[in-house]
Order: structure tokens, then C-alpha cells, then sequence
């Protein structure tokens, strides 16, 4: 449907029928600029008027969604099966590596965020700075990656739930139904209210974190009932600090730490769905900038130490590690539960577990609005059917949330396989699909800086500059490059289950790579597009709008300012320094 809007210098008529269908937008010129205000007042790009998104979520909203979208299974989980793969000296490499290049892609997509705010996340960098044919290739690509991993969150937390519930008891399917009917009626109800349920569950998730540093830092001194002293570096020595995986010696002990890089990127994917939220963040300029910078806090401890911690007290031969050996029976998924076990604490193992549930359903809550979020940008964009921009009086692009959700019942797999199976399968899938997200990331932001130079923006322009600069994005992107070429290495060497080849893996592992290739020459074949010069790359289109729109946010918060409102105040100065 063409929707016609309120334009002071259109002399058009329309019946009373057509005015009834009509959204409540309105627009106004301001020196040659068209101003459009959206259902809820606020400011929109004129390319989006009539399936606007509302922007409903504040700064305290915005860092919570990605500190909760970044801490899910992939650190809860996932590093059991890197440390029982590549022991511990291993994965706190891996993971610290893989921690800086993440700190590189965001650093690199809050420049870009904060100088064009726009709708359809980095997608629209791409298209702007790039090639139209990287932005319709990183779109896809983005939304295949979050519309696997929201069933792969809900395959996790039928792992998880085994720990009370064998399958053999309960049907996995019947708590698979429950979390997804839940996620979908929160993401129905509108940002405002999303936003506030995920900020209240990615509190909790933070809190436990920050307690099981707490519990991990007692335990590795000695803390625990069944402990005979403090563990230091024990399990550095015996069974050893780096664990040999295919080979034997210095080549088995390579292998086994190349290998953890796989789960180390996995845990990490997440953190740049910030730049998906700029469309709904109240004064996007403001409230981007700091959540980025606060990232490099959140990487150094939630991961980096964390990680480390779990190097001291959970030795890589554990049997109770969960996917460690085939012969492994025990339903504790997270190898921190394996940790609390070992120590011989009772009541904690189910209540963690119980804390594990949270950080899944968090995580699948979260990515299932940026699935949504990011076919809604597609649609805006022309590069979807145009019924999925379509959005109700709430700002939900409810079309799109439907399809994303049908999609999500692949997590019913579980039904008929064994989840540790399909929770390998879809970390291969959503790995490669993150990675090629941040090689595109990377490669916009250096078209970016190519571009900017060449059109006379100096860097006193912009409200956020990566302190990596050119360079830092160029090694980033080549390190992520090897990365996603070399991750699934272990498919070539023989293996008892599929011999000299491991096909499964092999799919799962790589099938990204042709298909995100073949969207872009695709794209360019039946478009004709051509790449960028970077005196050709679009940096000030609708950027007046944005400008106007952030004028108003800054009028709007002086004003509760000064009239004592400003609520977020006690956070920013207590939470807010953690997350």
C-alpha cells in the first residue's frame, strides 16, 4: 500500500476514506528539508515514513540488550566444549584474540553508527559506503545468522532443562514450545515493553556473572567442600594447559588451541547487534557511543576473566564436562555447574542452572527482535516483499515477527535428534554467518574513513572516532578472513564417525561463505551495481534529519534535567558503570 502524507506544499485532496487509512504522520520543511514525525512524535527518515519503528528505547534499554544478547550460551555453555577440546591456556588466548578483534568491529561500527544513525542497521553502511550488493548480501547474511540462533538458543535451553528432565521423561518439544510462545507474545507488545523486560532479565544474567566470578575466585582458592587447597595452577600442570586435539605433541597441542577459536568467536557474536537498535535508541548519538566504550570493560571481565577463572578449577579431562567425550552422560550443559559439582556444593548446580535458563531465554528474546528487526530493514529497503516493513501502531513489525518465529520451530529438531548434535550444527552455521557480518563490518568502516577523507570530513566532525583507526580495521579484517577459512580445519583429518571427511561439519561449517558470495555477484549481475569511488559513497543523505532528531533529544533531556526527572541518573551512576 502507498501511503500519502500530510505535506504542507502538496495541494492534493483526499476523500474521507483515504484520510481514515492514512497514518497519523505529518512533515514540515526546515530550509529545504522535509521533517517527518512518526506516530509518536518523535523524528524519522523519510524512507522509512509509513513502517517506522518507534524509538522507545533508552540509554540503560539499549546497553542491557547488548550485554544481554552477547552473554548467552556461547559463554555459559559453549566454553565447555572449547576448554575440553583445547585445555585452558588455550581458550584464554582464544578468547582474549578473539576479544580485541570484537572490540575492533565495534569500535569501527560506532563511527559509522553515530555519525548515520540509520535505519537498517550496518546493512545500510554497506549499501551507503560500499556496494549496494554488500548491503543486500550482509543483510541476508545477518538475518540467516539470528534466525538460527534463536532456535539455537531454544535447543540450548532444552539442554539445559535435561538437568532436572531427562528426555527419556519429558519430550524436550514441550519446553521448546513454551520459551518460543513466550519471546514471541514480549516482542509483540512493543519495544517500550521489550525493552524493559530485557533490561530487567539482562540485570539478572549480569548479576549472576558477577557472582560466579565471586563463587569461581572462592573455589580456585580453596573454598569448596570437597577441596584439599587452594588449586592455582594445577590443572595448568596435570592434566595440562593446552590439550592435543588431532595429533599428538606440539602439533596436537596447535591444533586443540586453533580449534577453540570457533566457540571463542560464538561467544562473542552478538555484541554488534547494537547497531541494529539505533533505529528505535532514543538520541542515538548520545547513548551508541557509550555502550561501545563500555564494552571493553564488559569483554575484559565477563570473558577474559571468566575464562580464566574456569581454567583453574575444571581440569580439561573432566568426564563430567558436558559433550567432552561421547561416553559423557551428565546433563550439565554449562561447565560451570561442572565446576560447582567438583567442588561438592550441593544446592548451587540447580540453582545455576536455573540462572543458565535466564541467560537463554534472554538471549533468544533479544534475538528474535533483531531477526525481526533486521527483515524489517531489508523490506524498507526494497529488498524484501514490502509486507514485511509493514509495522502496526506500536512500531512492531508484526509480519516480520511472524515469519522470523515460524522460522524459529526448526528448534523442534530436538524432538527426533540428540541436542548436543544440533546444538554443534547450529554453532558451526551461526559462526560463520558472525564472522562474515564482521568482515563486512570492517570492510564498510574502512570505505568509511576512504570516504570521509575524500569528501573533507575531518575527525573533530565526528561524535565517535575508533581509536584503532584505518589500520586497526584492515588487521581485524584479515584475521578475520583466516579465521573464518581455518575454523573448520578438523573436517579434513580422519575421524572413526565419518572418516577422511566429515560432511556435516563441512556444510554446517562453510556453507556461509559460497552463499554470501553468490548474493553479491548475484546481486551486482541482475542490478548492475557497481562498487563505490569514495568521492561517490553517500555520507549526507538524511543526515539532516537525524541532526534535527538529536537537537530535540538533547532540548527534551536539558529539560527533565532541570526538572529533576531524569531518571536514569542512580543507574549511570551505580549499574551503569558495569554495564
Amino acid at each position: 500500500m502507498a501511503y500519502r502524507y500530510n505535506d504542507s506544499d502538496s495541494n492534493e485532496k483526499h476523500s474521507p476514506s483515504e484520510e481514515a487509512q492514512k497514518p497519523p504522520y505529518s512533515s514540515e520543511y526546515d530550509h529545504g528539508v522535509q521533517i517527518i514525525r512518526g506516530r509518536n512524535g518523535s523524528l524519522a527518515d523519510p524512507t522509512d515514513v509509513g513502517h517506522s519503528l518507534h524509538r522507545g528505547l533508552s540509554a540503560r534499554q539499549i546497553t542491557m540488550i547488548a550485554i544481554g544478547g552477547a552473554i548467552g550460551t556461547g559463554l555459559i555453555i559453549g566454553t565447555g566444549q572449547a576448554l575440553a577440546r583445547s585445555g585452558p591456556a588455550s581458550i584464554l588466548i582464544s578468547y582474549s584474540l578473539v576479544g580485541v578483534l570484537c572490540y575492533a568491529v565495534m569500535t569501527a561500527l560506532g563511527e559509522m553508527a553515530t555519525w548515520m544513525p540509520a535505519a537498517g542497521g550496518f546493512a545500510a553502511y554497506a549499501t551507503r559506503f560500499v556496494d549496494p550488493a554488500l548491503g543486500f548480501s550482509l543483510g541476508y547474511t545477518y538475518w540467516f545468522k539470528y534466525i538460527i540462533i534463536t532456535p539455537n538458543q531454544l535447543t540450548a535451553a532444552a539442554l539445559v532443562i535435561q538437568y532436572w528432565a531427562p528426555p527419556e521423561q519429558i519430550n524436550p518439544g514441550v519446553f521448546i514450545a513454551i520459551f518460543l510462545v513466550v519471546i514471541i507474545a514480549i516482542n509483540y507488545l512493543g519495544i517500550r515493553f521489550f525493552g524493559e523486560i530485557e533490561f530487567w532479565l539482562s540485570s539478572v544474567k549480569v548479576l549472576t556473572i558477577l557472582g560466579l566470578i565471586i563463587l569461581c575466585i572462592i573455589l580456585a582458592a580453596g573454598g569448596g567442600p570437597n577441596s584439599d587447597g587452594a588449586t592455582g595452577f594445577q590443572y595448568y600442570h596435570d592434566p595440562g594447559a593446552f590439550a592435543p586435539y588431532i595429533g599428538s605433541g606440539s602439533l596436537g597441542r596447535f591444533t586443540g588451541f586453533w580449534s577453540s577459536f570457533t566457540n571463542a568467536v560464538f561467544a562473542y557474536l552478538g555484541t554488534e547487534l547494537i547497531g541494529v537498535t539505533v533505529a528505535e535508541a532514543q538520541n542515538p548519538r548520545r547513548n551508541i557511543p557509550r555502550a561501545i566504550k563500555l564494552t571493553f570493560w564488559r569483554i575484559l571481565v565477563f570473558y577474559i576473566f571468566l575464562v580464566f577463572l574456569l581454567g583453574l578449577i575444571v581440569p580439561y579431562d573432566s568426564n563430567l564436562l558436558a559433550f567432552a567425550t561421547e561416553a559423557s552422560t551428565s546433563a550439565a550443559a554449562s561447565p560451570f555447574v561442572v565446576a560447582i559439582r567438583i567442588a561438592g556444593i550441593k544446592v548451587l548446580p540447580g540453582f545455576f542452572n536455573a540462572c543458565v535458563l535466564i541467560f537463554v531465554f534472554s538471549a533468544s528474546n533479544s534475538d528474535l527482535y533483531i531477526a525481526t528487526r533486521t527483515l524489517h530493514g531489508l523490506a524498507v529497503k526494497g529488498q524484501a516483499p514490502r509486507i514485511f516493513a509493514k509495522t502496526d501502531n506500536r512500531g512492531v513489525p508484526y509480519y516480520s515477527l511472524g515469519l522470523c518465529a515460524l522460522i524459529a520451530c526448526i528448534a523442534f529438531l530436538n524432538v527426533a535428534n540428540d541436542s548436543a548434535d544440533i546444538f554443534s550444527y547450529f554453532v558451526n552455521l551461526v559462526s560463520i554467518f558472525g564472522l562474515l557480518t564482521w568482515i563486512s563490518i570492517l570492510v564498510s568502516h574502512i570505505y568509511f574513513i576512504r570516504a570521509r577523507e575524500a569528501q573533507g570530513v575531518r575527525k573533530e566532525d565526528l561524535r565517535y572516532v575508533s581509536p584503532f583507526g584505518y589500520w586497526g580495521s584492515v588487521v581485524a579484517l584479515a584475521f578475520c578472513i583466516l579465521v573464518a577459512l581455518t575454523k573448520n580445519f578438523a573436517v579434513f583429518t580422519y575421524s572413526e564417525d565419518y572418516g577422511n571427511f566429515d560432511y556435516k561439519n563441512f556444510i554446517t561449517g562453510y556453507l556461509g561463505i559460497p552463499l554470501y558470495l553468490i548474493m553479491i555477484f548475484g546481486y551486482k549481475l541482475v542490478l548492475k551495481t557497481k562498487g563505490l569511488k569514495p568521492h561517490e559513497a553517500d555520507l549526507f543523505g538524511g543526515k539532516a534529519v537525524i541532526d534535527a532528531d538529536e537537537q530535540e533529544w538533547l532540548v527534551k533531556e536539558a529539560q527533565e534535567e532541570a526538572s529533576g526527572k531524569g531518571a536514569g541518573k542512580l543507574y549511570r551512576h551505580t549499574l551503569g558503570y558495569l554495564f
